[in-house]
Parts: C-alpha cells; sequence; structure tokens
C-alpha cells in the first residue's frame, strides 16, 4: 500500500515537473504567484501560468471529446503558441495562411520569408505582412526585396499545397444526413421565455443568499420607516356629524387669526 501511495506521487511531481518546464516556469517553481500585498513571480510569468492552463486545458477537452476550439491571443509564448493544432493568420480582414502549425513557417519560407532562430513563431506571423516590419524576415539575399502584399500572400496561399487541400475540403457539400439534429436551430432563441425567467430568477435567490446580511438589514431598514411613515395617518378619520364639529375644529385658527388682526 505505501508503495502505491509513493508511486502514484512520484507520477504526480513528474507530471507537474513536465508541465513546469513545457510552460517555462521551472526556474520559479518554489515561488509563490503573490498578489498586490505578496511580491511572487514577474508579470510575463504570472500570464504564462494563466495562459498555459486555460490552453492546455482546453486542447485536452477537445483531443478527448473531438471538437473545436477557436482562440484569439495577443503576441502568445512559445510554450503557449506550440500547444495549438492550426493556425488562422488573418490580416487586413483577408486569410493569409490557415492550416496546420508545423507548415506554415514552410508557407512563409516559399514566399522568401524566414523566421530567425531566436525571434518567436507567433511575433513573426505578426510582424510578416507588416509593411514595417517585414524586410527584416527576407531570407533572398542575393535578390532586391519588394514589399509584399496581404493580396499577394492570399493569392499565393491558395495554390500552396496547405490551400488546395483546404480548398477541396470546403467545395466538397456535406451531408445534412449525417449532422446531429442539434447542430442548427429552427427557432429564433434557443431558449424558452419560461427557462431564461427561471435562470434568471434562480441568479437573483443566488446573489441573495450570497449578500443575506445586506437584504435583511435593508428589509428591516425599511419595515421601521414605513412604521414611522403610517403614525402620521392615525387621526385622519375624524367624525364631522354636524356643523358644530366643524366649527369646534375651526375654534382655534379663527382665534389666531382673531387675535393677529387685533
Amino acid at each position: 500500500m505505501k508503495t502505491a501511495v509513493a508511486t502514484e506521487r512520484r507520477e504526480v511531481n513528474v507530471v507537474t515537473d513536465y508541465i513546469l518546464k513545457v510552460l517555462g516556469l521551472d526556474v520559479c517553481a518554489d515561488t509563490l504567484v503573490g498578489n498586490q500585498m505578496l511580491r511572487g513571480i514577474s508579470g510575463g510569468q504570472r500570464k504564462r501560468v494563466t495562459t498555459g492552463k486555460i490552453v492546455n486545458s482546453i486542447k485536452q477537452y477537445v483531443h478527448i471529446f473531438n471538437g473545436t476550439a477557436v482562440i484569439s491571443l495577443l503576441q502568445p509564448a512559445p510554450e503557449t503558441y506550440n500547444l495549438f493544432d492550426d493556425i488562422i493568420l488573418i490580416s487586413d480582414g483577408q486569410i493569409v495562411y490557415q492550416g496546420s502549425r508545423e507548415q506554415v513557417l514552410e508557407f512563409f519560407e516559399s514566399m522568401g520569408f524566414k523566421c530567425p532562430e531566436r525571434k518567436g513563431v507567433a511575433d513573426s506571423l505578426q510582424e510578416v505582412t507588416s509593411r514595417k516590419d517585414q524586410e527584416q524576415y527576407w531570407a533572398q539575399k542575393d535578390e532586391p526585396y519588394n514589399f509584399v502584399t496581404v493580396k499577394k500572400f492570399a493569392e499565393a496561399f491558395q495554390s500552396f499545397h496547405v490551400g488546395w487541400k483546404l480548398g477541396d475540403e470546403l467545395a466538397t457539400q456535406f451531408d445534412k444526413a449525417k449532422s446531429h439534429p442539434a447542430a442548427l436551430t429552427k427557432r429564433k432563441y434557443g431558449v424558452k421565455k419560461a427557462e431564461l425567467v427561471k435562470a434568471c430568477l434562480s441568479r437573483e435567490f443566488l446573489l441573495m443568499n450570497r449578500n443575506s446580511f445586506v437584504y435583511i438589514f435593508k428589509f428591516i431598514q425599511l419595515t421601521i420607516m414605513a412604521m414611522i411613515v403610517m403614525t402620521t395617518f392615525l387621526r385622519t378619520d375624524m367624525h364631522r356629524n354636524s356643523v358644530t364639529d366643524i366649527h369646534d375644529r375651526c375654534k382655534p385658527s379663527c382665534f389666531l387669526e382673531a387675535k393677529e388682526a387685533q
């Protein structure tokens, strides 16, 4: 029993060490993440911790359930970039490349551009279509450099073997008989109005339970204020059976008016 527990702990430690190395966080493995009061790892390392966990979890989910996830990231770290299977590069509203991650550099090398060894692939993909930064990736030094527009990249991708394969897949009509019954919605709203109301009410009850003290305090406060306001209407129902009653009620005011007139 002890041997099994020790083996299980060893496997957990191996997986943890492997994930830390993949994310480049092995240098700060024994450092707290930290917060506003406690200084911990740097901002870049904290970003890699969050992004790496999310992307790795989504990757496992997609592979297990055979699904697809499209994620947009701004300047992802190389460790995060390597977790993706396919790359969609969009520039100026046009698709420059869409296909396997392993073949994206091959496409740009066929166009005469090469990613430097110490440069991240994700950063180079964002700069290779820019007029300002494109020249630094020009690899054919024996030929003069001319700026390649996004339109030319998109046209060249159609003739690239990855683009051919993608075009053939899109040209093949999908058999609707193989689609899931819930794949296409047949109603304007995906959820009924009664279910929406029920979900909103359950959410409000959950928020009320989380802040029950505030709601109880406000209820008691409003109740006390309502009782105080109610006391102003205690003697509003006074009898007016005759002229004498009205005259008796008006005596003080008439007396004051006469006194003031004197």
